[in-house]
């Protein structure tokens, strides 16, 4: 964090006092579609401390909005006493569970190892590893690693009928597609499931928590703990999270919304954000903050009588940018958001900022421009005017901007001297047209 320490920020945390326990409010929240026992589970997040986990598999260098559900949902566990525990699946991540549509790629080692380490930092974000439940990072790949085909087979693969494992949702559906499945993907769930025993034995935990895409999974450890130690586990799956009209949440022009701020800058992501409809705003409320239902319910009645000022959406955009990238870079995209319209000083934006901004905005084309230009060759080169006579007729009725100043003179020159941070220019038409400039993409 930028501003205070990690610790300081996660201190600010709390779940709802108004709830019962924390099941309630997870159910509250939205985030249990299916659990092995709705009953016990309530019975046992509601007495002692329990020791419960969730897996996040390096299957890129970076974790995503759907990560970002499990996350929470670990900390609220946290924050109600119990004990966290992260698994970076370093051996499970070289395999890859199955998906709806195809085999994975399998990557290597080396990109494995280095996609566990960063997910390992984004992980340690999110939870506490102080006090007395301070949480748990470990890695599956400490017991799977010097495990032989032989002993895998013997001890673990015994346990499992290939009936059940056929009878998967996911599984059924490859074997039901022209590619099938291969024997690599179809033991993922033995790992998975060999993950939960491992934990039991080594951490006693009695808890998985997971996306229900991967209630199959989910089940194959509690099912082997049930087998092998005679014990009675838990897991409980969240959702998978869409939108109101049905499209897939945390998807931006086909590219998934990314927690690393190199693959999805702040701006982007607090946009993201903004950008929420008012049928979905309320539920992603629940989900990603943590505002009480009383807060919650304040904001549904703001988007029910004045939906226009989109206030809900903007608290949602501040609560989860400040979340996952700190409360002064999110401050430093609203300034630049404001600036950009006219209202702040975009000699302020830090240049990494500034860019991020401009990728949403109408862009000059590469060879659009020479070393020396006018406004009117930056309207028509951002697409704002489509002829130089229309950007002319622009600037003369007073409706052109550089940067935020008005350009009165239609023939006046600008070259790299006059950009912000030598290289970009913010053009404007009127009021709320908006024109981007990069000199190191236009000149390319």
């Amino acid at each position: 964090m930028n501003s205070v320490s990690n610790e300081q920020f996660l201190s600010r945390q709390a779940n709802d006092p108004s709830f019962e326990n924390i099941w309630q409010e997870l159910q509250w929240r939205g985030l249990v579609q299916v659990s092995t026992d709705d009953a016990r589970l309530e019975q046992a997040l509601a007495g002692d401390p329990i020791n419960y986990y969730c897996g996040f598999d390096p299957t890129a260098a970076s974790l995503h909005l759907g990560h970002l559900v499990q996350l929470l949902v670990l900390r609220r566990l946290q924050l109600a006493g119990h004990y966290p525990i992260a698994l970076v699946g370093g051996a499970t991540g070289l395999i890859g569970d199955p998906r709806q549509t195809s085999e994975r790629s399998l990557n290597t080692r080396d990109t494995v190892d280095g996609w566990v380490t960063s997910l390992r930092e984004q992980i340690e974000h999110y939870l506490s590893f102080e006090g007395a439940n301070g949480a748990t990072m470990v890695n599956n790949l400490d017991w799977t690693g010097g495990l032989s085909a032989l002993d895998f087979l013997r001890d673990i693969g015994k346990h499992y009928r290939v009936g059940t494992m056929i009878g998967k949702e996911i599984v059924a559906s490859r074997l039901e597609s022209d590619e099938g499945i291969s024997y690599t993907e179809f033991s993922y769930q033995v790992l998975q499931g060999m993950d939960f025993m491992e934990l039991y034995r080594r951490h006693n935990v009695t808890l998985q928590t997971g996306g229900s895409d991967q209630w199959g999974n989910l089940t194959s450890g509690t099912e082997l703990v049930r087998k092998v130690e005679g014990e009675h586990v838990h897991a409980f799956g969240t959702p998978l999270i869409t939108n109101a009209d049905g499209t897939k949440f945390g998807k931006s022009e086909g590219n998934a919304i990314w927690l690393n701020a190199d693959m999805c800058s702040p701006y982007t992501f607090y946009q993201f954000w903004v950008n929420t409809a008012d049928a979905d705003v309320i539920d992603r409320l629940k989900v990603f903050t943590f505002l009480t239902r009383e807060d919650i319910a304040d904001y549904e009645q703001k988007v029910a009588d004045e939906p226009f000022r989109r206030e809900a959406q903007r608290r949602l955009a501040w609560e989860v940018t400040s979340l996952v990238h700190g409360e002064d870079q999110t401050q430093r995209v609203i300034d630049a958001s404001a600036a950009l319209f006219g209202r702040g000083e975009l000699e302020t934006i830090d240049a990494p900022t500034l860019e991020a901004a401009g990728t949403e905005l109408p862009t000059a084309q590469p060879d659009a421009l020479s070393d020396e230009f006018t406004i009117v060759d930056m309207l028509v080169a951002t697409g704002l005017e489509k002829s130089k006579s229309s950007a002319r007729r622009t600037v003369n009725d007073g409706g052109a901007y550089l940067n935020n100043t008005k350009i009165e003179d239609p023939e006046q020159s600008f070259s790299t001297a006059d950009a912000l941070h030598s290289k970009y220019f913010v053009v404007r038409r009127g009021r709320r047209n908006l024109g981007f400039i990069s000199l190191d993409v236009a000149k390319s």
